[in-house]
């Protein structure tokens, strides 16, 4: 994953789609984890108007700036997006029914970058028949 802002959200749902299909299990689970300890793996809506009350909640709990006020700034400037990746979690698993996603009502998997503009991994774990 490279996202070219310092902060954004992704829909991942068809990547991980893809992978299940070929995969070719009907029935199983799937883990998402982002790979970087400033990135983020969740589910919720996806509604362009959630993600920025989101962006603006986790700037009130751990604001970018002033970067001296974090300990952790130094060689980089990055606190704030360890922080931000605690909030949001590090990985979803997700059910597998009938070879989909068995998901609740508006239910889709995204990619939370908070330190973005650099290539990160993103893995995909499918297990099941």
């Amino acid at each position: 994953m490279r996202i070219a802002q310092r902060r954004g959200f992704v829909n991942i749902t068809p990547q991980v789609e893809a992978a299940l299909q070929e995969s070719g299990i009907r029935e199983g689970l799937v883990l998402v984890n982002a790979m970087h300890i400033t990135a983020s793996v969740f589910i919720n809506d996806d509604e362009c108007g959630l993600h920025r009350d989101f962006e603006r909640f986790l700037e009130r709990l751990a604001p970018e700036k002033p970067y001296s006020q974090y300990d952790h700034n130094g060689y980089e400037d990055n606190a704030d997006a360890h922080l931000k990746r605690q909030i949001m979690g590090r990985e979803v698993v997700v059910a597998v029914t009938n070879g989909r996603l068995d998901f609740g009502p508006w239910e889709q998997i995204f990619y939370g970058e908070f330190d973005g503009m650099r290539d990160k991994r993103l893995l995909i774990k499918i297990i099941g028949e």
